[in-house]
C-alpha cells in the first residue's frame, strides 16, 4: 500500500506512517482531551488500525487508560500525545491520531467539533465547523 501520511512525536523517538486516508477529523472539547494536551481541545483524525504502522520507537510508546476501553498513547520521552483508541464499540478496530504530530501536509476536506459541553470556558468558536 502507498504511504499516505507520515508522523512523528515532539523528540522524533517515534515515527509512524499511515496507508489510508484520515477520516473523522474532530476537535475534541472533553476535559480528558483538554488535560492531555494541556490546550482548549486537541485535534484526532481515525484510520483502521491496520493502516497504522510504528515504523521507530514502538518501546517508547506508552498508554494510560483514560476510561473503560479508552487508551491514550504517548511519547514517554516528550510526552507528545500521539493516539488514542477505544476497545468497546462499533470502532473498535480504528485508531485515532493526534493531526498535530503530522509531518506530512494534510487538509482535511471536513472538520467538527466534538464535546462541546465541556469546552473550556476561555475558548471561543470562530470557525464554521459543525458543533456536537
Amino acid at each position: 500500500m502507498d504511504v499516505l501520511y507520515q508522523g512523528s512525536c515532539l523528540c522524533g523517538a517515534i515515527t509512524y506512517r499511515v496507508t489510508s486516508e484520515l477520516k473523522a477529523v474532530t476537535h475534541c472539547h472533553c476535559s480528558k482531551c483538554q488535560k492531555g494536551h494541556g490546550a482548549a481541545f486537541a485535534t484526532y483524525a481515525s484510520v483502521p488500525a491496520s493502516a497504522l504502522s510504528i515504523l521507530t520507537g514502538a518501546e517508547t510508546i506508552k498508554g494510560y487508560a483514560s476510561s473503560e476501553g479508552m487508551l491514550r498513547q504517548f511519547c514517554s520521552n516528550c510526552g507528545s500525545s500521539m493516539f488514542w483508541s477505544d476497545s468497546k464499540g462499533a470502532f473498535s478496530q480504528w485508531i485515532s491520531i493526534a493531526v498535530g504530530t503530522l509531518d506530512s501536509p494534510f487538509s482535511p476536506t471536513k472538520q467538527e467539533h466534538g464535546c462541546i459541553g465541556s469546552k473550556a470556558g476561555w475558548y471561543e468558536f470562530v470557525d464554521w465547523h459543525p458543533q456536537t
